[in-house]
């Protein structure tokens, strides 16, 4: 009877691990891709995102930053985790971060933002060029997974990098604002730290719109409704590195973490655009060429540059009265003479021309104009300046409703051009159904 009762027991415990085992064997869900819905704020003009930090997690909302070094947010205002962890000096945190500083001492009991022994950076506000020193900090991020059509289920990374800034450097961002979500070309940097997380490509794609836009880290597809696959049809050109940080504050020998493309010449209605080529390269102090940003409105032009692509945007527009500029804007014109297109207003297409003369970025009416009155439209480039850091930045208005592929290991931007012509938006990411 005890030889049975033994029996019995055996198999029961058996069965036990027999029902479990593949359900413990079973390899946890590895996403391929992620998202992050962006909006757009009336106000500013930032496009703002939000991710969930901390544990408990709470909702961050961020400025979305193309060309920023990494995630920054305050820790200054109510900074509360249990799960919260200070990268120490010497780390192998701080070495992938390329800190060159160590707070030896934090005149405060410890907290996020200030520990004994921790590394540190420069957070800046990319809008107002400020900066000042925060510490280097990990913590659970969760973000939303997405099969390329559809968002899918939500992920945790537990130990995501940031850094700790301060509430002053919050001045001009938009309302509800915590900190800035950096895309930058930088090991720490949000999109190489999800691919590192989750061991996906090395690539993330930017879609923004006047409404709603999208992130997408890691590889396409790219499906925008009606089930359009974006990244099927990209133009690439080589991503340029430029040797001189960009950032409002940094360390002598960091390179930039913005993204600089070879622009090479400027045609409008396929006539050349007389320039200083010269601006277009970028020098040794890291002065001139041309970037991608988020974070300025309009594309802002060194001055020459600026006024040479007035003169001759206004040569091939001719016929439609112009009207009295309107800041930031020079070159106005009165609206209602003015056609109309798939691809926004009738006037004449602007080149950026890149490594050939085959390969070029063309701009649209509904990307080159801006409407600031209901019969006022102006040409939405801003003069930059003489001898501006960058010659060309290209701004928000001109990338939206246009896909732009970063991929990081190969150094190259893939670009849609305007997605209007194929009867669709960067605000048609299907982010309401999972099916």
């Amino acid at each position: 009877m005890a030889t049975s009762s033994n029996h019995l027991l055996i198999s029961c415990i058996l069965f036990f691990f027999l029902s479990i085992a593949p359900s413990q064997s079973q390899p946890s869900f590895r996403p391929k891709a992620l998202i992050l819905p962006v909006t757009k704020d009336p106000s500013t003009l930032q496009y703002l995102t939000q991710i969930n930090q901390r544990t408990p997690l709470v909702p961050v909302k961020l400025t979305l930053d193309l060309g920023g070094q990494y995630l920054w947010v305050d820790c200054e205002q109510g900074y509360v985790s249990s799960s919260y962890k200070p990268a120490r000096c010497r780390s192998a945190q701080c070495s992938l971060a390329n800190s060159k500083s160590c707070t030896t001492e934090c005149f405060s009991s410890p907290k996020p933002g200030c520990n004994n022994n921790t590394c540190g950076l420069l957070p800046g506000n990319t809008v107002t060029q400020t900066a000042t020193s925060g510490d280097l900090g990990q913590d659970v991020v969760s973000i939303q997974s997405t099969t390329g059509s559809n968002p899918g289920q939500i992920v945790k990374v537990p130990n995501f990098l940031f850094t700790c800034g301060s509430t002053f450097l919050l001045e001009g961002l938009a309302k509800g604002v915590k900190g800035m979500a950096g895309l930058g070309r930088n090991k720490i940097a949000m999109p190489s730290r999800f691919s590192a997380a989750f061991s996906f490509h090395r690539k993330f794609a930017v879609c923004l719109s006047s409404a709603k836009g999208v992130v997408f880290f890691g590889d396409g597809p790219y499906v925008m409704l009606p089930k359009i696959d974006i990244s099927k049809s990209l133009i690439y050109t080589p991503l340029i590195l430029n040797k001189v940080s960009t950032a409002a504050a940094y360390f002598e020998g960091d390179p930039s973490s913005d993204y600089f493309i070879g622009v090479t010449s400027i045609k409008i209605n396929n006539k050349i655009v007389p320039l200083n080529t010269t601006l277009l390269k970028i020098n040794q102090e890291g002065f001139g060429g041309t970037k991608i940003s988020t974070v300025q409105p309009y594309t802002v032009l060194e001055t020459s540059i600026h006024r040479a692509v007035i003169a001759s945007f206004a040569k091939q527009l001719s016929g439609v009265p112009i009207v009295a500029g309107v800041s930031p804007f020079e070159l106005c014109y009165n609206a209602t003479a003015i056609g109309s297109t798939r691809v926004g207003p009738a006037v004449p297409q602007i080149d950026l021309v890149l490594q050939s003369s085959k390969v070029f970025w063309r701009i649209f009416g509904a990307n080159s104009m801006v409407q600031v009155k209901g019969d006022v439209l102006c040409l939405g480039v801003v003069d930059g300046g003489v001898n501006p850091r960058t010659s060309i930045v290209i701004g928000g208005h001109q990338v939206e409703d246009n896909l732009l592929q970063f991929d990081l290991a190969a150094s190259r931007l893939g670009f849609s051009s305007s997605l209007l012509f194929r009867q669709t938006t960067c605000a048609n990411f299907n982010f309401t159904s999972n099916v």
